[in-house]
């Protein structure tokens, strides 16, 4: 395909995919943190090397933080920064995985000094969010039990739910508890927040303004995602997405690269269940991973959820519904097949000219000297991100 439809064109304006402060620190695995020359020193730097996703793209407007990885002391100029820099400050993330204290859990734990702890954190992180303007204080847990009858399983749903009501209650009229779920790791007997189904019960006892985030890493393998995209839509519950990819578990790769179309599937569901251009539900990425350059990782994953959403925009959806009512199996699948194949890369090159956007935002980026202007300025850079 040379030139996209202009009703697609249309709504692939509309796409924002918020980037993750930590993509562009030092990561590893449980056995080793690889450094990156050019790492960011600072909250700052990871900022400025957002800044550089959007400006060859124009689908990354705004960075999410991680607290404390991201803390600083003053969140005000940390705001101007990022503005200066043609992006916003947005999803603020808490942090109870890296305290000893948090070692048999945090929000659940049987110490109501430890709780106390945890739910203060989160406090704080509002208070950042009243400084930065962001919407959204996303929670991801890391609590849960090893072995058969060290836990209370009831007890720390009980206390999960109280401790997220004091937190919910502090939350400002505009803003939005956003709780995910990750179905194991590091617990793995269970986990407090395990799935869909848990967030979603934990999140419609708090309230409207505490939603359901999905990561879709975080799912057993043969998991249908789309279906779960789909049921909390309908229920008015999904409130972001944590796009990222995967061949075994939580690998957090380059969103697209295991299994596009996966992506593909999702973005339809998306779509068809009004979620798409809707503020209501953030698309995201949550990718850090430690063979890949920080920067060219990302441009390259928003780009694959852009190539994703203009082949789920081309379904052609009277066909499909029309195949679906006679009973025609094999022509809805046709219907739902011919969109996924159609290479749209060389219309949406086109697209992005058209916008003064470069064609191929990889090879712009890399003929721009970026990468070896911080590595020669970025002398000690140690932010890390996981695996730290």
């Amino acid at each position: 395909m040379s030139t996209l439809p202009q009703h697609i064109q249309d709504q692939l304006v509309k796409q924002a995919i918020e980037l993750p402060s930590w993509a562009f620190g030092n990561s590893g695995t449980r056995f080793k943190v690889f450094t990156t020359p050019g790492t960011p020193r600072d909250p700052y730097e990871k900022i400025a090397d957002a800044a550089q996703v959007q400006k060859y793209t124009a689908l990354a407007p705004a960075v999410a933080l991680h607290i404390p990885w991201d803390k600083v002391d003053s969140y005000d100029d940390l705001r101007r920064h990022a503005e200066d820099l043609g992006v916003t400050l947005g999803t603020i993330n808490s942090n109870t995985f890296q305290d000893d204290d948090y070692k048999f859990g945090a929000l659940t734990h049987e110490d109501a000094a430890i709780r106390r702890k945890a739910i203060d954190h989160h406090l704080e992180c509002i208070d950042i969010m009243d400084a930065t303007g962001s919407r959204d204080l996303k929670i991801w847990l890391a609590e849960g039990s090893n072995y058969p009858g060290q836990a209370d399983l009831r007890g720390r749903q009980d206390r999960l739910h109280e401790s997220l009501q004091e937190i919910y209650a502090r939350l400002g009229d505009d803003q939005r508890l956003v709780l995910e779920y990750k179905f194991f790791e590091p617990a793995f007997y269970h986990t407090d927040v395990p799935d869909w189904g848990t967030s979603y019960a934990q999140v419609a006892a708090l309230g409207d303004k505490a939603m359901v985030c999905l990561d879709t890493g975080h799912h057993a393998p043969g998991t249908n995602i789309e279906f779960i995209v789909m049921q909390l839509l309908r229920l008015g519950k999904l409130g972001s997405f944590d796009f990222n990819s995967r061949f075994y578990a939580d690998d957090d790769l380059i969103v697209g690269a295991a299994d596009p179309f996966q992506l593909f599937r999702i973005i339809f569901e998306v779509i068809r269940g009004g979620g798409y251009g809707d503020p209501d539900v953030a698309f995201m990425l949550d990718q850090c991973h430690n063979v890949e350059d920080k920067i060219p990782g990302q441009i390259r994953s928003v780009l694959n959820v852009q190539e994703m959403t203009a082949r789920a925009l081309l379904v052609d959806e009277e066909a499909l519904r029309a195949a679906q009512l006679a009973g025609d199996v094999l022509g809805a699948n046709a219907v739902f097949m011919d969109a996924f194949y159609t290479d749209v890369r060389p219309a949406l090159a086109e697209w992005r000219e058209s916008r003064g956007l470069p064609a191929d935002p990889m090879k712009a980026f890399a003929d721009s000297g970026y990468l070896a202007k911080i590595a020669e300025e970025r002398v000690g850079g140690v932010q890390a991100s996981w695996g730290a």
